[in-house]
């Protein structure tokens, strides 16, 4: 898959499989989604541009490493989006958040739009949009076209499972925007659902059907 990194660290891949159990309690699922939040989170960041800046430790004055330039966006894709942004936060937590309310339409698979909120600056900062599934791709490829309205042209997406059709989707409609994945599963199913997968991130995240 092009434009595409698989997070194969053993820690992503083993809370991944319990959390695809549909034996893990909601509680637990959570907590492991916001601790593989944290994982990923390492991934997507790992090129930030950093510059030298001069410090004072208690021995000495150094100069050392920072990030350079303004601060993130973490933007979410309401609701299951929330669960790797908590994680995120738990990283960064001076990045500025936007939101995006979009939901499945579960009879044209198609994406409505609910709710927008995001800085005013977002042309000048890297935004990591964020949410579990890339599966129909159809929910992040209208969040990115929302941001991009916006004036956002740094973008990354980064999500738990993807399925190769939503990953070819993607790419096709925004070749420019990198995806970021602990897993590329099997194939969607006729509902539209990712498989194997692990069901409904929000539903297992919120205890809802």
């Amino acid at each position: 898959m092009q434009n595409v990194t698989v997070v194969d660290h053993p820690l992503v891949q083993h809370k991944l499989t319990i959390m695809r159990d549909k034996e893990t309690s909601i509680a637990g699922f959570r907590v492991l989604l916001r601790e593989i939040a944290h994982l990923l989170c390492y991934e997507v960041t790992r090129d930030l541009e950093l510059e030298m800046i001069s410090i004072k430790t208690p021995l000495e004055t150094i100069e050392a490493p920072t990030l350079k330039g303004k601060k993130l966006v973490f933007a979410s894709i309401l609701r299951a989006g929330n669960g790797l942004l908590d994680g995120m936060l738990d990283l960064v937590p001076a990045a500025r958040v936007a939101h995006i309310g979009i939901y499945r339409d579960h009879e044209t698979l198609q994406p409505v739009e609910y709710y927008f909120k995001a800085p005013a600056d977002i042309a000048d900062r890297l935004v990591i949009v964020v949410d579990p599934m890339l599966a129909t791709a159809n929910s992040a490829i209208a969040a990115i076209e929302r941001l991009k309205q916006r004036g956002a042209n740094n973008l990354r997406f980064l999500c738990l499972l993807a399925a190769p059709e939503g990953v070819q989707k993607f790419n096709e409609a925004h070749p420019d925007v990198p995806v970021f994945t602990a897993a590329i599963d099997s194939h969607l199913n006729e509902k539209g659902y990712i498989v194997p997968g692990l069901g409904d991130a929000g539903d297992r995240m919120y205890g809802t059907r």
